[in-house]
């Protein structure tokens, strides 16, 4: 059996490395791509809400202060993966398109007396689309029409590792220690009805290997016999990369390369500084609402240029990394869970835990690298869910099922009118996530 856990625990970590992105949008070509939910199955009903959650059954990776509430038997295993129906509308235009993700693999044990340790895999960004202009009348000629194709793909990944300390009964420390890697590639192609005319391609290339790292704490303030509040908070280490981007520019004479020169930017990246902080009620072990805020601080990191197209100076520009390229991420986020009763042996729906959240954040890529455009892009959420435990099974296993409804908005710089247009963007996401909590550490007696 223990040769069979650890078998499903490397699969599931190829497959959090390996898995399909889950998105399909224009606006991940901007920055590092669209960020992914730092949440688990557990909270992804509540709105994400994370930073006072505290609860030896359940994976908190928001905050590693929470991994000392682990007690001394108990392992456990999580992982999720979801469903995702998404609108693209942009005009008169719309699409649909349908995805599905691997979200996560986290495991976690205690070390040692109020040290819990925990180590996972899950994204942080994600790059996908592909998409064209239809012909355009190319101006100061007769019957010549030009074409555009953008594509793109890659994305960033996070293998963690972290422990928890509980220092005194009301106090506790975390840390995370983060490795964080990824590539992405986005090409461009201008195309001409003439084939005497000379075509041009673009391809902009990046790579990154780099170590981060998370700092949390969490202080239980008891209230009553009943009553609690846990105040939750963490800073995560933002710094410079050594990564280097590349910008690849081609003549085409039909599929044939006339000319081709190459532009690269030494230590062109940067992940921003961080905080979050949040709180939690408790009553008992039936109620939980909370509230949550995180600053990312992405204005101040140097990013390449995202003019990831062509302009009238082509052969001219110069391909550089500059801070302001990225907004400030902020996001608040408010959700609450609800258990009828926990103990109740013969009815599994008061077991249940039923969940309710939603969250408005200003997302960090700009949709104009130009400036013309000041509005900044947002996103809001509503989501609700249900735990569903299974406690006649060895494991004792719980079923976490969450509905998450979004909207983003992206004002952009129509390159066609020079006037600023919206990117309107709907999703709906099916997420499902289960965890195994193993009695490991048990100890029998022989009588």
């Amino acid at each position: 059996m223990t040769k069979i856990k650890l078998a499903i625990i490397a699969a599931s970590f190829v497959l959090a490395a390996h898995a399909q992105n889950g998105i399909n949008t224009p606006y991940s070509r901007y920055g590092f791509g669209i960020q992914s939910e730092r949440a688990m199955g557990f909270n992804k009903g509540m709105g994400g809400i994370a930073q006072g959650f505290r609860n030896g059954q359940e994976i908190n990776i928001a905050n590693p202060a929470s991994y000392s509430a682990v007690d001394s038997l108990t392992a456990l295993f999580d992982l999720g993966i979801t469903l995702q129906n998404s609108n693209h509308k942009m005009g008169q235009l719309q699409q649909n398109v349908r995805n599905s993700s691997f979200d996560y693999f986290a495991f976690q044990f205690r070390a040692f007396k109020n040290i819990g340790m925990t180590v996972g895999i899950m994204p942080v960004t994600n790059i996908k689309y592909s998409f064209s202009s239809s012909s355009e009348a190319v101006e100061g000629t007769e019957n010549m029409t030009s074409s555009y194709s953008f594509n793109g793909d890659g994305g960033l990944r996070e293998v963690f590792f972290g422990t928890g300390w509980r220092i005194f009964r009301p106090i506790s420390l975390g840390f995370n220690v983060r490795y964080v890697w990824g590539d992405y590639t986005h090409n461009t192609r201008m195309a001409f009805s003439d084939n005497t005319a000379f075509n041009l391609a673009r391809t902009y290339t990046g790579r990154v290997n780099t170590y981060s790292w998370q700092a949390g704490l969490q202080y239980i303030q008891p209230l009553n016999k009943k009553d609690k509040l846990v105040f939750g908070a963490t800073y995560t280490y933002g710094h410079k990369l050594g990564s280097d981007a590349i910008r690849t520019t081609q003549t085409l004479n039909s599929s044939t390369v006339e000319e081709a020169t190459s532009d690269t930017i030494t230590k062109a990246f940067q992940l921003p500084h961080a905080i979050a902080a949040g709180v939690t009620f408790y009553h008992a072990n039936t109620l939980r609402i909370g509230a949550d805020f995180e600053l990312q601080k992405w204005s101040e990191c140097r990013f390449p240029n995202q003019e990831t197209g062509f302009s009238s100076s082509t052969t001219s520009e110069i391909y550089t990394s500059t801070t302001g390229q990225l907004n400030d991420r902020t996001k608040l986020s408010a959700g609450l869970d609800w258990t009828p009763d926990p103990d109740d042996g013969r009815h599994v729906f008061k077991r249940c835990t039923y969940k309710v959240g939603g969250y408005y954040a200003k997302t960090y890529a700009k949709a104009d690298p130009t400036g013309t455009v000041t509005e900044k892009p947002y996103e809001f959420g509503i989501s609700a869910g249900l735990t569903i435990p299974f406690s006649q099974w060895h494991t004792r296993p719980k079923l976490n099922v969450a509905v998450q409804w979004t909207h983003t908005n992206i004002p952009y710089l129509n390159a066609a009118t020079m006037q600023k247009s919206t990117l309107q963007e709907n999703y709906l996401r099916l997420c499902l996530g289960i965890t195994f909590s193993e009695q490991w550490f048990y100890k029998w007696k022989v009588k």
